[in-house]
């Protein structure tokens, strides 16, 4: 794996607008979804993206290809500007960066034939000329995620959720690009067909060479898949690190109350760990200081003032509180 930088994100923020009742009236108010992100991910690497429902992740892989616009903030993806780029340049970028959706079928135009469907970025890219050209790449990406060739003259629903997940990789690879955004790719499918479809990705990044940006909730698949991990909470990174760091040695309480809260392989093994508790503040309201501090147990006057800064604590290893490391009642 190179560790020549292939994406660096600094300071990304994406909020949105919406409208509010207070004390009789409504007022615009804004959701800050994404308050600050940043990220960055080697050639062949793979970073997970992990934290609670609506903590902002599916926006940041959103705003990475500019499906949705970020307010603030700077995308470099092989030193590329992305947010500078318009027209063709655009296009080429998004040559190099797929999306595998989390619910493939409603990514689908269910009146297109698969074949058309995985087509579609061929087409869009200009990358084949005849027909006959078309039909092969098709056939050859269907076979290469596990699919025979005649599920190119089917429809989207006369397949499984694992076969439609495996449709949709297909498409995302068919322009050979250099990163690929997975957002929560298995969550729908069972058990038994995530471990397929996992052993798919290993093998198509293995092949291919992309790196990944792995976005789920999933600790325990991430821990198995990830080169490095990132920790997400209320719109921010609160802590990232390597994957073995992150999962043996948590600096911060969320990311410790995250791991305590994963469902265990063996049963009669007891945690002592405390778990999470409580909902997330609205991302209207977000608490001053640090954002964590109205469920952290170990909460002080100085998290209701000050901001933590995510900086370093051991060697490649970051988190955003002011004492990560010193607190080891949770581990």
């Amino acid at each position: 794996m190179s560790q020549s930088p292939l994406l660096q994100v600094r300071g990304l923020k994406k909020h949105f607008s919406t409208l509010q009742r207070a004390d009789g009236r409504w007022r615009r108010a804004w959701i800050r979804a994404v308050d600050g992100v940043d990220l960055s991910i080697a050639k062949g690497e793979t970073l997970g993206l992990v934290g609670e429902s609506g903590c902002g992740k599916s926006t940041v892989g959103r705003a990475l290809l500019r499906l949705i616009e970020p307010d603030e903030g700077e995308i470099r993806f092989l030193e590329q500007d992305v947010r500078s780029l318009k027209g063709e340049s655009l296009r080429r970028l998004r040559r190099e960066i797929g999306l595998v959706f989390q619910d493939p079928f409603a990514a689908f135009n269910p009146r297109l034939l698969v074949g058309d469907i995985v087509a579609e970025p061929l087409l869009a890219h200009r990358l084949v000329d005849t027909k006959a050209e078309r039909f092969a790449r098709v056939c050859q990406l269907l076979e290469s995620v596990g699919l025979p060739s005649s599920a190119a003259e089917r429809y989207p629903h006369e397949f499984s959720g694992g076969q439609r997940q495996r449709i949709g990789i297909a498409r995302a690879i068919a322009t050979r690009p250099q990163l690929l955004v997975l957002d929560e790719p298995t969550s729908a499918l069972d058990l038994s067909i995530r471990a397929q479809v996992l052993n798919l990705l290993l093998d198509l990044q293995e092949s291919l060479g992309m790196a990944y940006l792995l976005i789920s909730h999933d600790l325990t698949m991430v821990g198995h898949f990830a080169h490095r991990v990132a920790v997400m909470y209320l719109g921010v990174i609160v802590e990232e690190g390597p994957t073995e760091a992150i999962f043996q040695s948590p600096l911060h309480p969320y990311t410790q109350m995250l791991l305590a809260a994963a469902p265990r392989p063996d049963p009669s093994r007891r945690s002592a760990r405390k778990l999470l508790e409580g909902e997330p503040p609205s991302p209207i309201e977000v608490p001053g200081g640090c954002r964590f501090r109205t469920r952290c147990p170990f909460a002080k006057d100085r998290c209701a003032q000050e901001v933590p800064v995510l900086r370093e604590i051991k060697t490649g290893h970051k988190a955003a509180c002011h004492y990560a490391g010193a607190l080891n009642g949770l581990q």
